[in-house]
């Protein structure tokens, strides 16, 4: 394989022996979503992870050779693929299988590679997503819990700025984790989070996640650039190895949650899907709610709008049948 002469992206010279397996390609395509499209290590990793799938199921063929119905018996390999838990894999999971084989088709197209064209995948069809929120009364049991468990103080203030930001900005676990205290100017009510695909979108700070984001910073006397540490739970010391993790704040979202006798799984998302329903139950316009989740696609924020017609029963209500009514 050769590189280019930008020194960034490596071109596609294999030896004739070599160059027609599909594994050939993979590397190179991956380094592509890295560097040109941007994508984050994890999507990579992900990536990957579904097109080796694809090349061990398929025996790692020719690129010339992949043809339709080989993808159609892949769609059947993991429509019946045990998912490890006694069932099969979702829909939604399958597709990312498909539209990884497909982007990685893509890729090969443009760059000449003679393959089946990647219009031909097609995504497995799928039920309305579910959107699982908080009501009002569980949400605010939620966002007080921190403040009623008999963990350090420091501990108690973390935790409930964390839970507060979540439902404050609409946040993504993996960004509020990263979050560095420089990103966060609190003489404002606003900053900049940088998202999926590179992406950067503008947040806003509700009073309460000012103000124990304020209390928690100011007990805090390590020197670590992060917004939110690890703490030692029985003595509530800094662990300055790093910041939190995303797996560390979803189990504390977990853990309040059944500390304020919430009876569903709640997740950060569920945070997330909260923040989003209280903006349109408010009357909030859906383009405003697409621009602070930071959704690329309108189509992704209109999953949140079968749960938010709240005013649809009340109109219902005020002018269905009123002829009748009056008889």
């Amino acid at each position: 394989m050769e590189v280019s002469r930008a020194g960034y992206f490596p071109t596609l010279v294999y030896t004739p022996s070599y160059m027609k397996k599909l594994s050939a390609y993979v590397r190179p395509f991956l380094e592509y979503l890295e560097i040109e499209k941007g994508r984050s290590s994890l999507t990579v990793r992900n990536y990957d992870f579904y097109l080796q799938r694809f090349i061990n199921w398929a025996k790692d063929p020719a690129a010339d050779k992949v043809s339709a119905e080989d993808v159609r018996q892949y769609r059947l390999y993991l429509n019946r693929m045990n998912d490890g838990r006694g069932g099969t894999l979702k829909k939604s999971t399958q597709n990312y299988h498909l539209i990884a084989l497909r982007s990685f088709l893509k890729y090969m197209a443009k760059h000449d590679v003679e393959t089946l064209a990647p219009e031909k995948i097609e995504l497995a069809k799928q039920g309305s997503r579910d959107v699982s929120f908080l009501d009002a009364s569980d949400l605010a049991r939620l966002l007080e819990a921190p403040s009623k468990s008999d963990a350090p103080k420091i501990l108690q203030l973390r935790d409930r700025a964390i839970l507060e930001l979540f439902f404050s900005t609409g946040m993504r676990v993996s960004e509020l984790a990263g979050l560095k205290k420089e990103n966060v100017n609190l003489s404002r009510d606003e900053f900049t989070v940088r998202g999926k695909g590179d992406k950067t979108r503008v947040v806003f700070l509700s009073h309460q996640a000012k103000f124990y984001l304020k209390e928690y910073l100011g007990l805090r006397e390590d020197e670590s650039p992060y917004l939110f540490v690890r703490h030692d739970r029985a003595r509530g010391a800094q662990d300055e190895t790093g910041p939190i993790t995303p797996r560390s704040v979803e189990r504390l979202v977990h853990h309040y949650s059944i500390a304020a006798g919430i009876p569903k799984n709640v997740t950060p998302h569920t945070l997330r899907h909260s923040f989003a329903t209280d903006l349109l139950m408010n009357g909030a316009d859906i383009r405003s709610v697409q621009a602070m989740l930071g959704h690329a696609s309108i189509t992704t924020t209109q999953i949140y709008t079968h749960v938010t017609n709240q005013q649809l029963k009340e109109v219902h209500q005020a002018f269905h049948a009123r002829q009748r009514e009056d008889e």
